[in-house]
C-alpha cells in the first residue's frame, strides 16, 4: 500500500496516466471516494492513456460504459444501485469474475461482498482545507496484484 498526494486536477491526471502505463490487462480497479473526489477524472485519464479516442463519461445513469482502446475497458458506476441483486441485472459478474482488458468500478465500497477475490483499490480523498489537493491511496485485495502495487509505488515516486 502507498499514498500519493496530488496538488491539482492536472496532478491527478498525470498520476492516472502513469498508472495506466503500468496496468495489466485482466485488472479490476475499484475507485472509492466522495462525490467530486476525482474518481471519474482518474478513469478518464487512464482511458486516454490506454488509447480510448472518444468521450469518456461517468456511467452514473446507465451504470456501465464500454470503451475500446489498446484493450477493452469496462467502466461501472454503482452509485445509483441499491441492492447487490441489481449487479446481476447489469452483467456485473460477467465482466469482473474473468476480466478481459481493464475493469473500473466507481463506488465499489457499496457492495464489498460482490467484488472479485483480487483487485486494485484506489481511494481518492480531498485533502482538508484544500479545494484541489487529493490524497490517493493505492492498495490491493488478494495476492494477485501485490507485485503491481510495489512496481507502481516505485514508478510513481520516480518523478518526485
Amino acid at each position: 500500500m502507498f499514498t500519493h498526494i496530488t496538488q491539482s486536477p492536472y496532478g491527478t491526471v498525470k498520476l492516472a496516466a502513469k498508472v495506466a502505463q503500468r496496468v495489466r490487462e485482466g485488472t479490476v480497479i475499484c475507485l472509492d471516494g466522495g462525490l467530486g473526489a476525482g474518481k471519474t477524472l482518474f478513469v478518464q485519464s487512464m482511458a486516454r492513456t490506454l488509447g480510448v479516442q472518444g468521450e469518456v463519461t461517468s456511467p452514473t445513469f446507465n451504470l456501465m460504459n464500454i470503451y475500446e482502446g489498446f484493450c477493452p475497458i469496462v467502466h461501472f458506476d454503482l452509485y445509483r444501485l441499491h441492492t447487490e441483486d441489481e449487479l446481476e441485472d447489469i452483467g456485473f459478474y460477467e465482466y469482473t469474475d474473468f476480466p478481459e482488458g481493464i475493469v473500473f468500478i466507481e463506488w465499489a465500497e457499496k457492495f464489498p461482498d460482490a467484488l472479485p477475490e483480487n483487485y486494485v483499490q484506489i481511494k481518492i480523498e480531498r485533502v482538508k482545507d484544500s479545494r484541489n489537493m487529493r490524497r490517493i491511496t493505492f492498495s490491493c485485495v488478494g495476492e494477485e496484484h501485490a507485485e503491481f502495487i510495489d512496481e507502481l509505488k516505485d514508478f510513481v515516486s520516480s518523478d518526485d
